[in-house]
Parts: C-alpha cells; structure tokens; sequence
C-alpha cells in the first residue's frame, strides 16, 4: 500500500512538474515582447498571481505541441464558458452580452479576483467604450456632482447587481511631486521609497499587527511627510456579478447614502502590489464615521459624521437656548418684585 501511494504521489509530482516546465518553456519566449512582438507578449510576473497560471498555459491551449512555433500550427484557444459556464449565461443575457467578450474586459493572462483590483482601474476598463466625459455629461442630467460620484464608484457598483459593498481606500499622491497638480494613485515603487526597508503597509499599519488602527489613521494624516499623499475612497463590492444593466434602486440617493451609526463601517486601505494587483488591510471600525480625523478626504453625506462638528452643533443649539431659557428663568425668579406694578 505504501508502495503504491508512493508511485501515485511521483506521479502527481511529475505532472504537475512537467505542467510547470511547459509554462516556463512558453514564458521563454512569450515573457520577451521582442520575441513573439506585442501582440503576444505575456507580463510573466502578473500571470504567475492569476488562477489560470495554476492551470498551465497548456490547460487553455491544448494543441501546443514541442514543435511549436515551427510547426506553423495557430495555437488553439479555450473558450471562458468552457470554465466560467454560470458567468458566461449571466453576462450574455446583459446589455453587454452582445457588445463586448469576455476579454475585451479581461486578460486572461492578467485577471484578478475583484478585491485584488482597484475600483479606478476597474472603471478604466469601462472607459475604453464609454468616454468618461460623455458619461459625466449623461449623469449630470440627474445626478448631482456626477464627476464627483463617477471618480468614488466603480461603474458596476451601480450597474451590475454586484454585493456586499464596503468602503476601500486607496492611497494617491500629487502628478510630477508638484503641490498645485492632481493626484493620481500612488505606485508600489513610490510607495516603496517612502517605506524604506520596510513593507509599504507599514506606512499605515505603524505596529506591523496587520489591521489599521484608528490611532494609526490619525497619525498618518498628522504626518507632515505624507502631505504628498491623500487616501481617496470609493465604494466597492466584494462580490461581483456580470449582469449589466440600469437598476432601479441606484436612482435612489438611500442605496449608498444609508443614514445611521452602522452604515459603511466595514473598510479597507489597499495597498499596490508589484504584481499590478492590491492587497487590503482592513481598517478599526468607525474610520468612516470620523471624516476628520479618519478619513478626511472621504465624506459620505448621511453615513459620516465628524465628533468635531457635532460639539459645535451642540454648541450652537446651546446657544440659542441661552437667552431664552435664561430670560425665562430670571423673570421666574424676580416675579415677586413685579407684582403690582404692572409688569
């Protein structure tokens, strides 16, 4: 029985040691754009980090043999639905289905799973159809500071039926170091470079211990060398789904701007990865909620709040009971000295 497990595990090993070769002898020549030219280039780093590169370049392209490019045989090409069969029924039935395929949005030799993607990269994909100015101009005609929700929301948060929805934070630093110039999001190197030795997360997550605190929140926006940088937030589903369309409910202003002490509480800092992917870092409860000192360049009419504003608000109403209430106390206490004479 030993034996025979032994030979089962050599032979499992050497599959999957004879896949690896395979896609390393691809990535040979399709790592070197040029090699086999643009069109085929293949960035080696981000394949390795997507599911199809545990799969093998072999497990979509089956007719690849060892002659291979001399043989002059065009490489045959799997088809999504071979795999993605439930998406693929999904997304043909949406206003997309008949507009785009599936790797007019992805590369397969890119893909990553939705929470590994920034919502700005997300709405790039978008933007090679639908130009972004237009679209501004589209949503201007009902929905107040269009550009502004445009730039905090990934197009399929209001257009797919996507789910569980959290507030993801990325970080962003000025164009060309410039105090006057836009921001644009931060790169894993730049990132890197402010961090020194240490991992970009730390620029955050000060104490190492893998969640950002509120503290931690605060000291970083308190920082004076981080003025360059800026955490921008936008609203993010965690599940996605391709069905394309305009939902009812997202002309509602209550779907993301939910009043009360529990709405949009779960968030994240995501941070670049090398890879072109990002990974997040969930953030204490309640960053949201303190748009001050949390998130100060985040703000989500009726689901953010600054403890600041409200004393002064108290204050104020404050106030403004001071002479009313004080003048009907004094007089309260000083009727008896008026009595008779009129008052």
């Amino acid at each position: 029985m030993y034996l025979f497990l032994s030979l089962v595990l050599a032979l499992l090993l050497g599959a999957s040691a004879a896949t690896a070769m395979e896609s390393a002898d691809c990535l040979a020549c399709h790592s070197d754009a040029s090699m086999v030219g643009d069109a085929f280039a293949i960035n080696e780093g981000q394949f390795d980090t997507t599911a199809h590169a545990e799969m093998g370049c072999s497990g979509c392209h089956e007719s690849v043999t060892d002659a291979h490019p001399d043989d002059g045989l065009a490489p045959s090409k799997a088809s999504c639905k071979d795999c993605h069969d439930d998406i693929h029924k999904e997304y043909t039935t949406s206003v997309h289905g008949s507009a785009a395929s599936c790797a007019d949005c992805h590369n397969p030799h890119e893909v990553k799973s939705a929470t590994e993607v920034a919502g700005f990269d997300m709405n790039r994909q978008c933007a090679t159809c639908h130009e972004p100015e237009e679209m501004t101009e589209l949503h201007d005609q009902w929905l107040p500071q269009a550009g502004l929700h445009i730039e905090a929301l990934p197009c399929i948060t209001c257009h797919t039926g996507s789910e569980n929805y959290v507030i993801t934070m990325y970080l962003l630093q000025r164009e060309a170091k410039n105090r006057y110039s836009s921001f644009v999001p931060a790169s894993q190197e730049d990132l890197a470079k402010l961090a020194g030795d240490k991992p970009v997360q730390t620029l955050l997550d000060a104490d190492s211990n893998g969640e950002i605190s509120l503290a931690e929140l605060r000291a970083f926006n308190g920082d004076p060398k981080y003025q360059g940088l800026r955490l921008w937030g936008m609203m993010t589903p965690e599940k996605v789904t391709h069905t394309f369309q305009i939902l009812d409910n997202r002309w509602d202003c209550s779907f993301c701007h939910a009043s009360g002490p529990q709405a949009m509480q779960t968030s994240y800092v995501a941070f670049p990865e090398q890879d072109g992917s990002y990974a997040r870092l969930a953030v204490e409860k309640g960053a949201v909620l303190d748009v001050l000192n949390g998130t100060p360049d985040f703000y989500m009419m009726g689901a953010t709040r600054s403890k600041w504003l409200n004393i002064a608000g108290l204050l104020i109403i404050l106030g403004g009971l001071v002479m009313p209430v004080g003048h009907g106390t004094l007089r309260f206490l000083t009727r008896k000295n008026r009595e008779g004479k009129g008052h």
